[in-house]
């Protein structure tokens, strides 16, 4: 059966630019600008783009084209030994996409509550108390019962994705990214004309983009720069292979790659631009300083940012559009990471698309249902932690070892370049090879040494070691034994 395909150039390209836009587009991003040096965090994070992050997608958009098939495929057909590499890549995907659902859901019920500012004056208790029901008494090993008024938001996220993923390339993902992406631009777009002329809305701009330049030469500043690349592309978990096994035979490879790179870090310093420029007029609104009321992460969204909106004028217009920009950025990365599961499975398994897609996106419904629980957000805060930064560093850093010291680099290389109107030369091969790998090194051991100095978020240590590094160890040993499983039918 011939392999789908893209409809059109810029199909592929709003989809792939639609897996990297996410979540942490909006509420990481100008975060770690802001804690890492400002306007002078854009020097180390611009060589990140132009070092790791351009020639990561470069090398996985090569790999997908040349191989057609998904992760697992493709980490076997480079070496054989290394196809459990690609399960567990799809693995990381798949947890992703049971929790990654949730905060959609988050987004939905927050898009019907900011009509009304529903959250009243304390965006704080209302999140955290009434919405999500937490109490001082859950934790990630106690969740208690299902907070049921999550489950319709829930339910509307995954007949999306169900929808993409059972339509197929074309009739599906291309078909929701064609008018999602447009759509979530110009959301923002729209917020930001209106916000960055509200008091205070510049100062907060240029809190985030002022300059402090003795930042630029703390090793911290850059990790978390290449952190920010690595975390945002969507590279290293299977997506951007997946993805890419279904261009056409003649496709542009270096230019899709650098086009995709840019727009998502483009739209990170829009969302930039927005966040600061809300948070600037709120600061100015309560006579406060900005440093009092910027935070990271959910809390940045779902609670300051709330905050903000009963400030705006129109707030029952320029709330929901914020909220609906956030789903729009959601739903098409969390369709993109449920594609890399699915094209994986139906790679292995030779089931139908609208098969697998029924299979795991059933699956992924009830194992999300832990995630909507009274400690569902404990668990999420977990498992996230030691997926972003141990599980998907640690696959990016074995895939680029892989890929740049026990292959010939050079021939994707040339497989890329003979298709593309611009050719990359040795620095792609050295950036691969040795800046990429470096500065994982560096990343991922320090990840893990704080890991073991310190219990993350003060969960208890029979939490941190079973749902934590207990995850990621039943994730290995699933992968290398699908991996010998395989071994064993190809010599039978």
């Amino acid at each position: 059966m011939q392999r789908e395909q893209w409809g059109t150039r810029a199909g592929f390209v709003l989809a792939a630019v639609g897996s990297a836009v996410g979540l942490g587009n909006i509420w990481r991003f100008p975060y770690v600008a802001y804690e890492n040096g400002g306007g002078a965090f854009f020097i180390p994070y611009l060589f990140a783009l132009l070092t790791a992050g351009i020639p990561f997608m470069i090398l996985e958009f090569t790999l997908g084209h040349k191989y057609r098939t998904g992760a697992p495929g493709i980490l076997k057909a480079l070496n054989a030994r290394f196809e459990w590499l690609g399960w567990f890549q799809v693995m990381i995907s798949a947890i992703i996409a049971f929790y990654y659902v949730v905060v959609i859901a988050w987004a939905i019920s927050y898009v019907y509550f900011a009509v009304g500012q529903s959250w009243g004056d304390d965006s704080n208790a209302f999140f955290f108390g009434e919405f999500l029901g937490l109490t001082g008494d859950n934790a990630p090993s106690s969740l208690g019962g299902l907070q049921w008024h999550l489950l319709p938001p829930l339910c509307l996220a995954w007949a999306a994705t169900y929808f993409a993923t059972y339509r197929g390339v074309k009739g599906g993902i291309e078909r929701i990214n064609k008018v999602l992406m447009p759509l979530l631009f110009l959301l923002v777009l729209v917020l930001i004309g209106r916000i960055i002329f509200l008091p205070g809305a510049v100062d907060g701009i240029n809190w985030m983009f002022s300059p402090d330049f003795s930042k630029i030469w703390d090793l911290k500043v850059w990790s978390a720069a290449y952190g920010q690349i690595f975390f945002t592309l969507s590279v290293g978990f299977a997506i951007m292979l997946s993805y890419a096994s279904y261009l056409p035979e003649k496709s542009d490879i270096n230019n899709n790659a650098s086009m995709t790179a840019l727009m998502d870090c483009g739209f990170s310093m829009l969302a930039g631009i927005l966040i600061f420029g809300a948070l600037g007029y709120m600061a100015m609104a309560q006579d406060k300083a900005l440093t009092e009321v910027v935070s990271s992460g959910v809390g940045l969204a779902f609670v300051t940012l709330p905050a903000a909106i009963n400030l705006l004028p129109a707030p029952g217009i320029m709330g929901p559009l914020f909220f609906l920009a956030l789903v729009f950025a959601g739903i098409s990365s969390h369709i993109s990471i449920a594609e890399a599961v699915t094209a994986g499975l139906m790679a292995k398994l030779g089931w139908s698309r609208p098969r697998t897609a029924t299979v795991f996106c059933g699956v992924g419904f009830v194992v999300s249902l832990l995630f909507i629980t009274r400690g569902g957000l404990l668990l999420l805060d977990l498992v996230d932690y030691f997926i972003n930064n141990i599980a998907l560093l640690g696959s990016c850093l074995l895939e680029l070892l892989l890929v740049g010291w026990l292959c010939r680099l050079e021939d994707f290389r040339d497989h890329a370049n003979r298709l593309s109107d611009f050719a990359v030369g040795a620095w792609w091969l050295v950036c691969i090879k040795y800046v990429s790998v470096a500065m994982l090194v560096v990343i991922l051991f320090g990840n893990i040494l704080g890991a073991f100095r310190e219990n993350y978020g003060g969960y208890s240590n029979s939490e941190i070691l079973f749902m934590g590094w207990g995850m990621i160890a039943v994730m290995l040993v699933v992968a290398i034994t699908i991996n010998t499983a395989s071994k064993k039918e190809a010599s039978a």
